[in-house]
């Protein structure tokens, strides 16, 4: 038995560009390592995205936009055909099932290793990451990057519109830029991972720039209504510092104008709280949809309201949309109870949730299994 709540601004229907979505929750990219070796989307991916359909929007995983820029074994690709057409059975089956679906581009920069990608990792400088990473049969110590040259950038630059072409390709209906959580695009912007002297580093204005030109790169590809961006103010995974307080509120004073002027649909911030002064001067400053994924503690067991209090907190606070990650990983059904008041599915073992097969990835009963072993 549920008590239905209270009615919620998170189940209102919305527009984000030209899309109409049915309720103000967003899937957002969650890592599941669940692709093939070769980067081509298998089909348990296929149900697993299809059984959440009724997300307002979902915005698939991160998915690398050329073989040097993979982070883990089993990351989803999109640079050649067979990934257009793994993704497109992907894409087909939520759009069956009624949703809709963005795609996240992600380049790991230095969070990568040749024992998984074949391929030296590069960065804006060669600063290794400092931590040790997963490969194919375990961890080893990171390696330093190579230092990316101006080819180097440019040809990157190129490899994102690139793949945003592809999406469209593969049926989705825009792309999200990753610019955050310690990657390529984060790693030029943080004072820790670029010290380079030319134009894409030093002052704010150079280390936003190569954020900036693929964000351009990709809006001219595809169209800025398909076109979305992250970002993780003051976040530190992956190693990464921006610096104190003042150099990420001077870095993200500068970078959301400049992406808000290229025209993208959507800035997707991580980790937003509303009772911080930045979240409220990056919501002044972006004229468009904003996607707030609420700060509910990493690592920990989940909420019991799943972060619907804190999403509606944030929604109060300006955000238009919100995104949930753990909730959605465990509750196909999320939207449904979320509305209904139902319980939710807690989280299992955390290492399933990178586990490669079924488990901890497409077992998580919706409202009706649950109630059907009792019924028989």
């Amino acid at each position: 038995m549920t008590n239905a709540p209270a009615s919620s601004r998170l189940f209102e229907s919305t527009s984000l560009g030209s899309l109409t979505l049915p309720n103000r929750l967003v899937m957002p990219p969650l890592t599941r390592n669940r692709a093939g070796a070769d980067g081509v989307p298998r089909p348990l991916m296929v149900t697993h995205y299809a059984q959440r359909a009724r997300a307002g929007l979902i915005i698939a995983e991160g998915t690398t936009p050329n073989a040097v820029g993979q982070t883990y074994p089993n990351i989803p690709a999109l640079h050649n055909d067979a990934h257009v057409a793994g993704w497109r059975r992907v894409t087909d089956a939520v759009r069956a099932n009624g949703g809709r679906m963005f795609l996240q581009l992600q380049h790991g920069g230095r969070v990568g290793h040749p024992a998984t990608s074949g391929h030296v990792p590069v960065a804006p400088s060669p600063i290794a990451l400092p931590e040790e990473i997963h490969v194919p049969g375990g961890r080893r110590p990171a390696v330093v990057p190579r230092e990316m040259t101006a080819d180097d950038i440019r040809e990157t630059v190129a490899d994102f519109a690139a793949a945003a072409r592809r999406a469209v390709d593969a049926g989705f209906e825009g792309v999200e830029v990753h610019a955050a959580n310690g990657h390529l695009l984060h790693q030029f912007l943080a004072k820790n991972t670029n010290r380079r002297t030319d134009a894409y580093g030093g002052p704010v204005e150079h280390r936003i720039r190569f954020a900036v030109e693929v964000v351009r790169a990709v809006v001219d590809a595809i169209g800025a209504d398909r076109v979305g961006v992250r970002v993780s103010p003051g976040v530190t995974v992956n190693g990464i510092e921006e610096g104190d307080a003042e150099d990420t509120a001077e870095l993200y004073a500068a970078l959301v104008p400049a992406l808000a002027a290229l025209g993208p649909a959507y800035l997707h911030v991580v980790f937003a709280d509303p009772e911080q002064p930045l979240f409220r001067r990056i919501r002044a400053a972006w004229p468009r949809t904003l996607i707030a994924n609420p700060a509910l503690g990493h690592g920990g067991p989940l909420p019991a309201d799943g972060g619907k209090g804190a999403g509606e907190r944030l929604l109060d606070a300006g955000a238009d949309l919100i995104s949930l990650g753990r909730a959605f990983l465990a509750n196909p059904d999320l939207v449904e109870r979320l509305r209904t008041g139902a319980p939710l599915n807690p989280l299992r073992d955390e290492n399933w949730m990178y586990s490669g097969d079924e488990k901890g990835y497409n077992d998580y009963p919706t409202l009706a299994e649950a109630a059907a072993p009792a019924a028989a």
